[in-house]
């Protein structure tokens, strides 16, 4: 995809910040066009981090998961508060890297699995017309003719509800230490596959209709197509070339450290968050990870500090800022009703399950987002999440009879809304615990 096509797609989902998405979809580009260059130019060409500033609920994570989701790309979201300098308790930040590649595995051995389904359904097929035609005879002719007459009925449908019993491949037995080798991931040593190199496969019986039969015996057929070497050497490169962490909350250890909060010395993570940041070398479960190349999108409110605040070095690896908006009421009409998975659509497809046609006014709307607007100023600013609130609050009473009305029409009117938040917006002191 181009800069172009990839901010087009991020339109269907996310209102505004053109200029976050312009320079998130470049950086995508580029990591494209670095991968058309020979391997000696490639490795002198590193990312452009990112770090996005702006107030809760604009849309900065959303940016970052749906890009990922576009190209997809091996994604994970951390929050910088959640890791300490070594010494302390809490995660380590080389642990996102771990999780990033986790994330890369299961999506790599997924497509795997998927590009030998057919084979797996044949195999399954085969394994249920066993079941239920077992040998009873030395007849060769009659057992093909008995099989064929059920392979037809399987595949018309008609057996999905019987049940029957099955042995699948329940995977080694757990082993009672084995949460006390939890650490032994990090010196990159996956103890759950050396205990199933001692231990006898755990074959399961179970009674199952032949329905969740095709699915569990499919599943358990594609282990033998599946090469986990590959499927880790695989997502090893995609991690590398491709892959995508976004720290979120960077401002909260900027600056320097906070006496009030001894468990986390903001100094001590970013200096840990640097070589990961740089590249350095990371051991994980399915080998030795380059960082150099990974896309890192740093984000924060940035309210009581700034980016300059940072330790220079890191500041450094991000050298794209880019500030995003503040969200104005014709922002949350838009947010209300264009995007692909907008709110009302949300709301209507929900109620929708119980037979009632749910339409909303345009002053309707229109009050919506202007309520929205004054609570986010009397309140603290929490951007496009204040309308998760506000439309909440809006639609209980008919949530809750929504069964009452079925087959009918309900219509939101701007006086209903009005109605439905009246002493809430006024009352300021109510307005802080309800919205």
């Amino acid at each position: 995809m181009t800069p172009t096509e990839l901010v087009a797609e991020l339109d269907k989902y996310i209102v505004g910040q053109k200029e976050a998405k312009k320079c998130v979809a470049i950086a995508i580009r580029n990591r494209w066009r670095r991968l058309q260059l020979s391997e000696e130019i490639q490795k002198d060409i590193i990312p452009k981090n990112i770090i996005m500033i702006g107030p809760t609920g604009v849309g900065k994570t959303e940016i970052a998961r749906r890009i990922a989701q576009l190209i997809n790309a091996p994604f994970i979201k951390v929050e910088a508060t959640k890791y300490t300098e070594v010494g302390y308790h809490g995660r380590d930040v080389e642990s996102m890297i771990r999780d990033l590649v986790k994330v890369s595995y299961e999506q790599v051995h997924k497509e795997y699995s998927e590009s030998h389904i057919d084979k797996a359904k044949t195999i399954a097929e085969e394994k249920i017309l066993d079941v239920l035609i077992p040998k009873a005879t030395d007849d060769e002719e009659l057992n093909k003719t008995l099989r064929e007459k059920f392979r037809a009925k399987l595949n018309a449908g008609e057996l999905e509800d019987k049940e029957i019993e099955i042995k699948i491949d329940a995977g080694p037995q757990a082993q009672p230490m084995m949460a006390s080798f939890h650490s032994m991931e990090d010196l990159g040593i996956d103890f759950q596959e050396i205990m199933s190199k001692f231990s006898p496969n755990n074959n399961q019986t179970r009674r199952v209709t032949i329905k969740e039969a095709r699915v569990l015996l499919a599943k358990d057929a594609t282990k033998q197509f599946v090469d986990n070497d590959a499927v880790s050497k695989e997502a090893i490169k995609r991690v590398e070339n491709t892959g995508i962490i976004f720290i979120d909350e960077i401002d909260k250890v900027a600056g320097k450290n906070d006496s009030s909060n001894p468990d986390i010395s903001r100094g001590g993570v970013q200096r840990d968050l640097l070589p990961i940041v740089e590249g350095s070398a990371v051991t994980t479960r399915q080998g030795l990870v380059n960082t150099d190349h990974i896309l890192f999108i740093a984000a924060g409110a940035f309210h009581s500090n700034k980016p300059s605040d940072l330790m220079p070095e890191l500041q450094g690896r991000f050298p794209i800022r880019v500030e995003l908006d503040s969200l104005k009421k014709e922002d949350y009409i838009k947010i209300l009703l264009e995007p692909k998975n907008s709110l009302i659509k949300q709301y209507k497809a929900m109620l929708g399950t119980e037979q009632m046609d749910l339409e909303f006014e345009d002053k309707a709307i229109d009050e919506i987002a202007e309520s929205t607007c004054t609570l986010n100023e009397k309140l603290q600013n929490i951007g496009a999440r204040r309308l998760y609130t506000v439309l909440e609050r809006i639609l209980q009473e008919i949530s809750f009879t929504a069964n009452e009305y079925k087959n009918q029409k309900v219509i939101i009117s701007a006086s209903f809304v009005k109605e439905s938040l009246k002493g809430i917006i006024t009352n300021e002191d109510l307005s802080k615990y309800i919205l």
